[in-house]
């Protein structure tokens, strides 16, 4: 199966992928839109992520909520990596029609033409989201048991409680690793829409005769990923300030954490679900299996950068931001073999080592913040 579509591959991810594929002797087509707010104006000449790819990989300009752009881009292919999706938590919760206009009515266009017309398409690997699991997996002490609470509210968050809470129960939770069979409960409009993609894939495709494969990725970065968009990447958002010489305003209390995962990391994990077929039919979390809250975040590129930024923990926060989540690896370690080359400091490092030889762009994130404000979704 030489043959790869990539859609969104003129993305931060989708990029990396086809490069890698390209040299493992692979035949590439990518379909992606050049969306403005990940490529800057003028992307066909001004893209850092699409220079990377261009005259490289068969490049079809189009949209997946297109059927006619879908049935160009399927034509002859063995293989579909399905990246193509409007990604950010905050802006998904206004945003909503364009966000499942475009995720889970692009997957349902795909789907469609893949269960109705002829096609050569043996696998298909859909990018899900460490987003469908919500406030994730945490661990009762007064229960002796694993819970999963509900959504963080106004009710608790104004008064500078951001910790998750499960009902009936007053002594802390002990936050636990979120594997593959966790709770599915995202809390917001993107985590509902790959929570969507992933189930519309998983449940067609072996009906049709095509196997599935599920990558629940974390928060992905490195070198490449847009320094422009202000709605996804606390890295690249807090990277972009710091050279904008701005001070870091830090949402809650800086102690909210995530599961950084380097994109050569990503890269290996992906290509493992396409080349085994033990993959086949799997979900997989892709991570590092380590949390790193948002102060050592700030902290490590302030160091990395020798700035003199200044951190402000303010105590706002977003509706539909969860509070920590990362990832149990152990099925992905057991059944394809992988395991993260890169820690976090080690990432960083190589991140802002190419943040440094781009030019300086001028930062956005206040406009994506007065937007939330507009919307009451900052507080």
């Amino acid at each position: 199966m030489q043959n790869i579509l990539i859609t969104g591959g003129a993305g931060f991810i989708g990029s990396n992928l086809a490069l890698t594929l390209i040299e493992k002797g692979y035949n590439v087509t990518v379909l992606d839109n050049l969306s403005e707010q990940i490529h800057g104006q003028n992307a066909e000449e001004n893209s850092f992520l699409f220079s990377k790819i261009k005259n490289k990989v068969k490049f079809i300009k189009g949209c997946v909520t297109s059927k006619e752009d879908w049935q160009k881009a399927v034509s002859n292919q063995d293989i579909i990596v399905h990246l193509a999706a409007e990604t950010g938590t905050g802006q998904s919760m206004y945003q909503i029609e364009q966000y499942t206009k475009v995720n889970v009515g692009g997957t349902a266009i795909m789907l469609d033409l893949l269960a109705n017309n002829p096609h050569s398409i043996k696998k298909v690997v859909i990018a899900s989201s460490r987003s469908i699991y919500g406030e994730g997996k945490y661990w009762s002490d007064e229960l002796g048991s694993e819970v999963y609470p509900k959504h963080r509210t106004d009710e608790f968050m104004v008064k500078g409680d951001f910790e998750v809470k499960y009902d009936g129960l007053s002594q802390p939770l002990k936050l636990l690793a979120t594997d593959e069979n966790s709770k599915i409960h995202p809390s917001s409009v993107y985590g509902i829409t790959k929570q969507n993609q992933e189930q519309m894939i998983m449940t067609v495709c072996p009906t049709i005769g095509i196997a599935p494969v599920a990558f629940r990725y974390q928060n992905v970065y490195g070198p490449g990923q847009s320094l422009s968009n202000p709605y996804t990447g606390i890295l690249s958002i807090f990277s972009t300030l710091i050279r904008n010489g701005k001070d870091i305003n830090i949402f809650e209390d800086g102690k909210e954490s995530r599961d950084f995962v380097y994109i050569d990391d990503v890269v290996d994990a992906t290509i493992r679900g396409i080349e085994k077929n033990e993959a086949n039919y799997g979900i997989f979390n892709v991570g590092t299996g380590e949390a790193t809250d948002v102060i050592t975040v700030a902290n490590e590129l302030i160091k990395n950068y020798k700035a003199d930024t200044k951190i402000n923990i303010s105590g706002n926060y977003r509706l539909g931001d969860i509070r920590h989540n990362f990832a149990d690896l152990n099925k992905i370690k057991n059944t394809l073999g992988f395991s993260p080359r890169y820690n976090f400091e080690t990432g960083i490092k190589k991140f802002t080592e190419w943040v440094l030889t781009q030019d300086v762009i001028e930062s956005k994130y206040d406009e994506s913040i007065s937007e939330m404000k507009e919307k009451g979704l900052y507080k």
